[in-house]
């Protein structure tokens, strides 16, 4: 039997308490009952009550990255002209730190749970798609030696567009998905945008599944870095709030 867990502060970094004392259902489990079974907080209490949505920053790099890179898979390759993991993240993050870029952390809102990033959303305009790929794909041209390559169009020019969806493997199934995609819709209306778009992969069915049931409806299929994915949009109403 473990011994029982001394209590500890709220204030402690997040980081601890993930490393040593959470399990599938409690955030942090404060002791154990005679029988063993644990006990303490829940992961549905500290998200509904520490759960907060914000910008992203610089020194969210590491995990937005990989947050990132989980979400886009092999299109990383694509962005970065790289194939080693260490290497594509590297990228990623230098081009999360620097500024008018689609990856760049001007572009991402952070869920945030006691300081450690739970998930993230990317967006920006269709009409801005192409400018914002411009400093990517001039570093991949030149990482290839090849001013050729051109990237796939992913967005229409009139939608406000969800690039990038990604929510923490520990933070699943808490609803932050569903709130990361309100919050970009909001971010749509006051940018006077009322449609607004995302891709999903053909073998994700999960995730196509949480965009249908807030009201995103396939439009067509297109082809990124040579997968099918449907292109799916939502048009939000210009009283909603």
């Amino acid at each position: 039997m473990k011994k029982r867990a001394k209590s500890k502060s709220k204030k402690r970094k997040a980081v601890d308490l993930f490393e040593v004392e959470t399990d599938e259902t409690f955030y942090f489990i404060a002791g154990y009952t005679e029988g063993g079974a644990p006990f303490g907080i829940t992961w549905e209490e500290i998200i509904a009550g520490e759960l907060k949505l914000r910008g992203a920053v610089k020194s969210d790099a590491k995990k937005a990255v990989e947050l990132i890179h989980i979400a886009i898979s092999d299109i990383a390759e694509q962005l970065t002209g790289e194939t080693k993991e260490q290497k594509i993240r590297e990228t990623l993050s230098q081009f999360f730190r620097e500024e008018n870029n689609r990856l760049s952390f001007q572009n991402m809102m952070v869920a945030d749970v006691l300081g450690e990033v739970a998930g993230i959303i990317i967006t920006y305009s269709g009409e801005d798609a192409a400018r914002l790929d411009q400093p990517i794909l001039k570093h991949v041209r030149r990482k290839r030696s090849d001013e050729a390559i051109l990237f796939d169009k992913e967005a229409d020019e009139q939608d406000f567009y969800i690039d990038t969806l990604c929510v923490d493997d520990r933070f699943r199934g808490h609803g932050i998905g569903t709130m990361l995609l309100k919050e970009a819709e909001e971010i749509a209306q006051q940018k006077g945008d009322y449609r607004i778009s995302l891709n999903v992969a053909h073998d994700n069915p999960i995730a196509r599944k949480l965009y249908e049931g807030i009201g995103y409806m396939k439009e067509k299929v297109i082809q990124i870095n040579h997968h099918p994915y449907d292109y799916m949009v939502k048009t939000l109403k210009a009283d909603e709030e």
